[in-house]
């Protein structure tokens, strides 16, 4: 079952990796394997399923990489860095490789959020090992939640997961970028760092002053926008 398995998946990927993947069919899948639609229904209830198991087997080298940088006898700080610039230069260079696997993350994003949820989960396992060490060496300050700091480490980061989705820069350009924001996430770790107050946020306004600027609000801009 395994082997039938690893076979069908084999066969997809090489067919969606040259013909995309709106292009490609089970049946077209099926023909490839020598065997029937029905059969790959079997092992993939879809074309989906597929997809994301494309996604499951390019994460988990991903995964075995950063459980090793973990574990790394380095400065925490050089490990986040490392971890950070690892995903950005593994995943620029898959997607300038094979520019169809853009189209598979595209999916996946849009058809299974869950599985790209899953994929981020796993990673803060691994965030939030380094940023705990960094805390007991005393490379960073306290910290109230280290799991939440991971998530908004990731939620800053976003723009460098995919990079061709979100950019078009050069990779050169995108890691300059990457440096400049691990600068100032870093800065807010340190042991002199201070937390800013809760922010209540903006209120919507029903004034005709803008809460944030206080600048004066014309009516008739805003029911022309409407």
């Amino acid at each position: 079952m395994d082997d039938t398995r690893k076979q069908i998946l084999h066969a997809a990927v090489e067919r969606i990796l040259h013909y995309g993947y709106a292009k490609t069919t089970m049946a077209e899948i099926a023909r490839d394997c020598n065997m029937s639609a029905g059969n790959i229904y079997r092992f993939f209830a879809s074309k989906i399923d597929i997809a994301e198991a494309m996604s499951d087997k390019f994460n988990e080298e991903s995964f075995a990489m950063m459980a090793k940088i973990a574990d790394r006898p380095v400065p925490a700080v050089e490990r986040l860095r490392e971890l950070f610039h690892y995903e950005l230069a593994r995943t620029f260079s898959a997607i300038a490789d094979e520019a169809k696997i853009l189209e598979v993350a595209e999916v996946l994003s849009k058809e299974r959020p869950l599985h790209m949820n899953h994929k981020l989960a796993t990673e803060r396992t691994y965030l939030v090992k380094i940023l705990e060490d960094g805390e007991r060496r005393g490379e960073f300050r306290p910290l109230a939640n280290a799991e939440e700091t991971a998530e908004m480490w990731q939620s800053a980061l976003m723009k460098f997961r995919f990079p061709q989705l979100f950019s078009k820069l050069t990779l050169p350009k995108l890691q300059r970028e990457l440096d400049g924001v691990l600068d100032l996430l870093l800065a807010a770790l340190s042991p002199g760092a201070t937390v800013p107050a809760p922010w209540e946020g903006v209120p919507p306004s029903l004034e005709d002053v803008c809460p944030v600027t206080g600048a004066l609000i014309e009516r008739k801009e805003i029911i022309a926008d409407q």
